[in-house]
């Protein structure tokens, strides 16, 4: 299998159709993603933001019936070549989910460095980079005496920023996020938050959220989904977040982003 460069970073979706079986649910999705910047995914549930997320690093194609046309380019190679191991690219384009899914027979140390014993790592595997791994996660402060209890006695918001510790601690150049914090309280939330304004300055991230407050607090791209009814998901636009929530081109974009439907 070809190993994707490490030497620079680039991750656009180019065309990209999305069918479950017959079912077309993304079409024609055209979208870059600018280095060091966060990018918000907004629109109704069922309109493929999700999905589309899991395209970024081939996650979707785990699901039974699941194709796909277009092409995914990751520092300028497309991520579906044939030639590309999928393994290789979820080591450099990370995933943390809308549940916080942390190893529950694991404690917090080991769910730290999981990935990296799963891809075959243990020589990069240290003490140091369990610490910076926490750190940049925002969970050292409360995790650095508690390394060998269990990662499930802590609360939700810890685990699910045990889960972007873990992402993180595989080194990735892209870090995507399904509604990280859809069932987190305000404070977790917040932190959840302030480690992604954080994280930019040496990743991209790309978010899908439904909470245009969190989009507006943390992204600096916003591209709004839509599927109208039977139909599949597309993008009605896409650019500078304060340009989509104050200064919207279509009028579809307005009505949402202004709680009018959705």
């Amino acid at each position: 299998m070809k190993k994707l460069s490490l030497d620079t970073f680039h991750l656009e979706a180019r065309d990209i159709n999305v069918w479950f079986g017959e079912r077309h649910v993304l079409k024609d999705v055209n979208l870059q993603f600018p280095s060091n910047q966060v990018t918000a995914l907004i629109g109704p549930s069922g309109c493929g933001k999700s999905t589309f997320i899991r395209t970024l690093n081939r996650m979707h194609e785990l699901i039974p019936t699941a194709g796909l046309a277009g092409s995914v380019l990751l520092d300028g190679e497309d991520i579906y070549d044939d030639s590309v191991d999928p393994s290789q690219v979820r080591l450099k384009v990370g995933m943390v989910f809308q549940k916080p899914n942390p190893f529950p027979t694991m404690s917090i140390r080991e769910n730290v460095i999981s990935g990296l014993k799963l891809s075959g790592r243990k020589n990069q595997i240290s003490d140091d980079l369990v610490e910076d791994s926490l750190k940049r996660a925002s969970m050292w402060n409360e995790a650095k005496d508690r390394l060998d209890e269990p990662a499930l006695s802590l609360s939700g918001g810890q685990q699910q920023r045990l889960c972007i510790a873990r992402s993180l601690a595989m080194n990735p150049e892209v870090i995507l996020m399904d509604e990280p914090c859809s069932a987190l309280d305000p404070g977790s939330t917040r932190r959840i938050e302030q480690t992604i304004l954080e994280l930019k300055e040496t990743m991209s991230i790309v978010i899908v959220t439904h909470n245009m407050q969190q989009a507006q607090r943390v992204a600096d791209k916003t591209a709004f989904f839509l599927a109208d009814d039977n139909q599949p998901g597309y993008v009605v636009e896409f650019g500078d977040t304060q340009q989509i929530f104050n200064q919207p081109v279509d009028a579809r974009t307005n009505d949402y982003v202004n709680g009018h439907f959705g």
